[in-house]
């Protein structure tokens, strides 16, 4: 009795090592999914560039809802635009061929990225339009394999940017516009799942086992409830018996009611601003042409953001405990246009001189100043660093939120003399500026004062 005694106490043993060393087993259902911790590299990373390309680069008009306004809405713009710029009769399906891209250089892009201060990048694998930019085996001829460029668009990149240690993300719409499977679906209440069993999921396992994702990226979710899409169960198999089930990280689109509630991180809206410190990890994805995700060949320069407000949009998202996801389109043919690398260069200039404040912080106990300076504040540890947008008048900054000490301690990132403090009359301290030449001063806006012995 005694021999069996200790032999079930020490099956009882190894089970409960082995629990700890494979870690929790989740179930498909809200409360067990939400409640895995977030892989510590998501946080660390801050800041990624988001890609949308597909066939929507061909007509590069209006947006990457095209075909939708074109032939879900009717649009008569768009219904000008085709007739004018296509062939009589042409279809969407038409455009594919014209999807060369023959001038795709994926070791560039990664490059570019890499240049950009990007530690993660997110490549749109199918559009709400349904083609695949990869050979899909459920997207038969509507696909970057059996038309278009004849190119694993999603493989190649990954290849380039893993050389470059660039966390790969995948984006996926669960829904396609026009499949007849999911109109079915649609008409019937949701309540078939045709479209999900032989369409959506069959290509996120695909997806994930082919390409082996740091971020899966769910779009596309709004129409269809949490249990039409399945999508508890694709995460439960995510996160206990993926190939990636240790390190990837999801976001929150996985039904019409999962925004800002379920998931991983949470987007809660494209071009999301919280305006307090939220609680939960979050990223703001927005877009370099302000008014499209896919390129769009008629887009003007005041359409455009400037240099200034992405270093300032990424430095308030960041304060606030945000990742930033900057997106460019490229065209049909692969090319990232010259106005678009400007803006990701400028953007990994400032990162190479500020970017200690940036990756790997976590926020303030105080996230902004409000004065007319616009200062915004990320941590590391017992470090604050104080990030400011405009330089003041007169060259001394006011900052009222740190408490100074006698060991206190203010330098400028990127300027290499100590600078010079006193405590503010009421609160805080003032800060004496480097005196010198604009053209002299690290970067040309959006500044950085470390702060050491600060409470």
């Amino acid at each position: 009795m005694a021999v069996r005694g200790a032999a079930r106490w020490l099956l009882l043993l190894a089970a409960l090592v082995a629990a700890a060393v494979c870690g929790p087993r989740y179930s498909p259902d809200w409360p067990s999914l939400d409640a895995r911790p977030l892989p510590a590299w998501f946080d660390q990373a801050k800041v990624g560039v988001f890609v949308h390309w597909g066939v929507f680069s061909v007509p590069a008009y209006g947006s990457e809802w095209f075909w939708w306004h074109w032939r879900g809405e009717r649009r008569a713009d768009y219904e000008r635009f085709v007739r004018e710029h296509f062939p009589p009769n042409t279809t969407y399906a038409d455009f594919a061929a014209r999807f060369t891209a023959r001038d795709f250089q994926p070791r560039f892009w990664a490059w570019l990225f890499e240049q950009a201060g990007a530690r993660y990048v997110v490549l749109t694998t199918k559009h709400h339009e349904g083609f695949t930019n990869w050979g899909s085996p459920v997207s038969w001829n509507w696909n970057s394999l059996d038309t278009g460029p004849h190119r694993d668009l999603v493989g190649e990149l990954g290849e380039a940017l893993r050389e470059r240690n660039i966390r790969y993300g995948l984006y996926h719409s669960l829904l396609e516009w026009f499949n007849p499977l999911y109109l079915y679906d649609k008409k019937n209440g949701f309540k078939t799942q045709n479209f999900v069993i032989s369409k959506t999921m069959p290509e996120l396992y695909d997806l994930v086992l082919r390409y082996k994702p740091d971020l899966v990226w769910s779009d596309g979710d709004w129409e269809g409830p949490e249990t039409y899409w399945n999508s508890t169960s694709f995460l439960a198999w995510l996160y206990n018996d993926s190939p990636v089930k240790d390190t990837v990280v999801v976001n929150d689109r996985w039904c019409n009611n999962c925004s800002c509630h379920h998931g991983g991180y949470y987007n809660c809206a494209d071009k999301y601003k919280p305006g307090t410190l939220p609680q939960h990890k979050w990223e703001m994805c927005t877009s370099i042409d302000k008014r499209s995700w896919g390129y769009r060949s008629n887009m003007q320069l005041n359409e455009l953001m400037d240099e200034s407000s992405i270093i300032s949009e990424l430095v308030q998202t960041v304060s606030f405990g945000g990742n930033y996801l900057l997106n460019v389109g490229p065209t049909k043919e692969g090319v990232i246009v010259p106005i678009f690398q400007e803006r990701l260069l400028s953007l990994g200039k400032w990162l190479r001189v500020n970017g200690e404040a940036i990756y790997a912080s976590k926020p303030w106990r105080v996230q902004m100043e409000n004065t007319t300076v616009g200062a915004w504040y990320t941590s590391k540890g017992l470090t604050v660093y104080a990030i400011f947008l405009t330089w003041p008048d007169g060259g001394v900054l006011k900052l009222s939120s740190p408490i100074p000490s006698p060991s206190t301690q203010v330098t400028m990132l990127g300027f290499s003399e100590m600078l010079k403090w006193k405590k503010a009359v009421d609160k805080g301290l003032l800060i004496t500026l480097p005196y010198v030449p604009p053209s002299v001063l690290p970067v040309p806006c959006c500044w950085t004062l470390k702060l050491e012995g600060v409470a």
